[in-house]
């Protein structure tokens, strides 16, 4: 049997079908045009393309935030899907321009990309009512991480010094100027372009440019939140851990000589006293090196051809689930990645799911720790912050 394109196997159902196969449809308000072709092949590449109109994906965001019906909600994740996998071409161009710049600065300098995740998508939506998802800057986002602050300052210049037809739209400096939760990291946002292929102009795509010790710490706030159910990076969450985050961006900020996070200790020994107190409070140290040792890792053999990597976390059984997708079955493993963000909807709090693509499964868990649960960089940090030597925790 032949393998089955998107708009082929939207076409299975009655009201989908309306949308892929027929002239338009209007469902409560979610209008939608006729799509054409479900993609453009590139590089050898079947990518997907932009096939809704922006504001019919705006419409789709909308609904995923507040649908009046499961029909309805089932129409606006077939275009949210779109709009995602749309942004896999740009993003690739970025990611392949951000490795080979990244490591003009250091050598073994960490490159990884993502599409962000739909829950991601419909929580950042919810946060903010009046953006619109054909706008929200970092659908398409790849990282840079760095040993140290000097390494993102470099790299940083080498983009504002070249000369990228993609269009710079602006410069968002969170080591600079940390945000009151503690992050810190620099972010450069863009708009693609390209003068031969029109198809994927004015989608945008984040650069996030990180320290070691930043990642670290973004690191750590996922994993937490993972495990407690909260949206710590969001800043919705427990009062005490938000603040013990607060604190540790203070805290690494200091260590590596850039300005502190609004509202933490000015005075070094106030600082390390909070961060003591709160340690002990939440029992941080044996709390994240239980979550860093729960997972058990579930990985299918994965030959040396696979570029992209799906990742399931199932806190509740304490397990990570890995499956790899040779270069050509892109389209199959954003299909099966929308499938498992549609089964997530049913499931516990804290499951997850992220398409995401990187050079090996060791780089994979050098660049989403998170996902991995691997805490041991940022524990660290607090093992110094409160005065433990860090030698000692390595002793069995």
């Amino acid at each position: 049997m032949p393998r089955e394109d998107p708009v082929n196997v939207a076409c299975h159902d009655r009201s989908v079908r309306s949308l892929a196969c027929g002239s338009s449809l209007r469902y409560n308000g979610l209008a939608l045009s006729r799509a054409p072709a479900p993609g453009t092949r590139l590089f050898g590449v079947a990518w997907a393309t932009p096939i809704y109109r922006r504001e019919e994906v705006d419409r789709a965001g909308e609904v995923l935030v507040s649908p009046s019906n499961a029909d309805e909600a089932e129409l606006a994740l077939t275009v949210i899907n779109n709009w995602r996998s749309a942004h896999a071409f740009p993003l690739n161009t970025f990611q392949v321009t951000l490795r080979f710049k990244a490591r003009k600065v250091e050598t073994n300098a960490l490159v990884a990309q993502r599409i962000k995740r739909l829950s991601s998508i419909d929580a950042k939506l919810k946060r903010f009512r009046t953006m619109k998802l054909s706008k929200m800057q970092d659908v398409g986002g790849c990282r840079a991480v760095l040993t140290n602050v000097r390494s993102v300052t470099d790299l940083v210049g080498l983009y504002k010094n070249s000369e990228l037809k993609h269009s710079l739209v602006g410069i968002d400096d969170y080591i600079a100027e940390p945000k009151p939760s503690g992050y810190r990291s620099v972010h450069l946002k863009y708009r693609y372009f390209s003068d031969r292929n029109k198809t994927y102009n004015g989608l945008r795509i984040e650069m996030q440019l990180r320290s070691q010790p930043q990642h670290a710490w973004a690191t750590a706030v996922e994993t937490v939140g993972t495990f407690i159910r909260q949206a710590l990076k969001s800043s919705i969450g427990e009062k005490d851990w938000l603040r013990f985050f607060v604190l540790m961006g203070a805290w690494l900020a200091g260590e590596e000589g850039t300005p502190s996070v609004p509202g933490a200790p000015e005075k070094i020994d106030d600082l390390r006293s909070e961060i003591r107190h709160l340690s002990r409070r939440l029992d941080v140290e044996n709390r994240l090196t239980r979550y860093g040792e729960a997972l058990n890792v579930l990985e299918q053999p994965i030959p040396s051809a696979v570029r992209y990597f799906l990742l399931e976390l199932e806190p509740q059984t304490h397990r990570m689930t890995v499956r790899g997708y040779e270069k050509s079955d892109l389209e199959r493993a954003t299909n099966d990645y929308l499938a498992i963000e549609r089964a997530n909807e049913t499931k516990a709090a804290g499951a997850d799911a992220v398409l995401v693509s990187v050079d090996s499964l060791a780089t994979l868990r050098r660049a989403y720790p998170n996902y991995f649960l691997d805490t041991a960089t940022f524990l660290e940090a607090v093992r110094r912050a409160v005065g433990r030597p860090v030698a000692a925790s390595r002793r069995k």
